[in-house]
């Protein structure tokens, strides 16, 4: 089977790097993990957006027209709903990430998603809308002109039409209480849960600021007691501890994507003994046509016979024998000797695991 020069480019190179000698690097703390209760709070609301140029919720949207009365009458406006024409508003979500330290009066970016039947949210201008927590407790106020970033009329469109971003749009009107500057013990959260990092984290802690300071709870989750000497300092302690380098571990995986032909590697992949041969079937099957026609004035009929041929050709198959604990570096050499396309990879990788000499996860998306 041929395979395209650019392909088979691609897969050197990647089998290249791949090869490379790995070396370990200490990752900082404040990289892969995170201090419980110092997270972002998700913010929505519901607002109505005026000014559209007959692009807003058609007759159907009956929530679009009583949210208007309602808001003309809070207004002093007495007026029947069913006098209300939308073509020039349209009902909105509204949602933000509020920070975990954000401070009254501090700005943040806010996105507004249609959700009637409006065509389009350009040049459109939100109302002022209050932002809670799923809790329903009011956290900022909304309000300023939409930006979409494209255009769009009868016939042509351009990016996508019902969702729109103010920047700086919301305004914080009431803080997260965090209690930081009280605490003397915090939980120090690890993205990806393993508990040899865990330790690790535990360890290197302890080294730098004393025993007992960390304490591993679970696979997920360190406990931090300040020491003594940095009491009232939280900010300057959990400065330190983020910036302190740990080397993370990872679990031996082969993460394939049949659709794509994606195949990702982890350094910890070990293969069992095991003997590896591949190779490809092509099978050709050609029809020819046979005339047979009688001489000039001779009795008889012309007559077409088929005739079919059929050719196999096989790639020859290298066999390579892999020894128990071959690291990632000799597998990716042994499968680039091979000459394998990622495609081959994910059947190998599969069938490797099928024989029980796989020792790692293999994970197909």
């Amino acid at each position: 089977m041929k395979r395209h020069p650019l392909h088979q480019t691609i897969i050197v190179v990647v089998f290249l790097i791949m090869a490379l000698p790995l070396t370990s690097y200490g990752e900082r703390l404040k990289d892969i993990a995170f201090i419980q209760g110092a997270s972002p709070v998700q913010l929505t609301g519901y607002g109505i957006v005026v000014g559209l140029a007959g692009t807003g919720d058609k007759k159907g949207a009956d929530f679009t027209q009583e949210s208007l009365a309602n808001m003309m009458t809070r207004m002093g406006v007495k007026v029947d709903k069913d006098s209300l024409k939308l073509k020039n508003a349209a009902a909105v979500m509204v949602t933000a990430s509020l920070p975990p330290f954000a401070k009254r009066g501090s700005k943040l970016d806010i996105t507004v998603s249609s959700i009637g039947n409006a065509k389009s949210l350009t040049g459109g201008t939100l109302l002022l809308t209050s932002l809670r927590t799923v809790d329903g407790e009011p956290r900022a106020v909304a309000q300023g002109s939409l930006a979409i970033g494209g255009a769009g009329d009868a016939k042509t469109q351009k990016n996508h039409l019902l969702v729109a971003r103010i920047a700086e749009g919301a305004t914080v009107k009431r803080e997260v209480d965090t209690g930081f500057s009280r605490k003397n013990r915090m939980v120090l959260s690890l993205h990806n849960p393993d508990f040899t990092t865990s330790s690790r984290i535990a360890r290197k802690i302890n080294d730098t600021f004393g025993k007992n300071t960390a304490r591993t709870m679970d696979s997920a989750a360190i406990q931090l007691t300040m020491p003594h000497y940095m009491q009232g300092r939280v900010t300057e302690f959990i400065a330190k501890v983020e910036n302190l380098t740990v080397t993370p571990d990872t679990p031996a995986r082969i993460v394939v994507n049949e659709k794509t032909g994606t195949v990702i590697i982890g350094e910890n992949v070990r293969i069992g003994t095991v003997a590896l041969a591949h190779g490809n079937l092509t099978i050709t099957v050609t029809e020819t046509k046979n005339v047979s026609q009688p001489n000039t004035l001779a009795p008889g009929e012309t007559v077409v016979t088929k005739e079919k041929n059929t050719t196999l050709d096989e790639e020859k198959a290298n066999v390579m024998l892999m020894p128990k604990g071959t690291t990632i570096q000799e597998l990716v050499t042994a499968l680039n000797a091979i000459g394998v396309s990622p495609r081959d990879m994910i059947s190998i990788f599969q069938s490797i695991k099928a024989a029980g000499a796989l020792q790692a996860e293999l994970v197909v998306i």
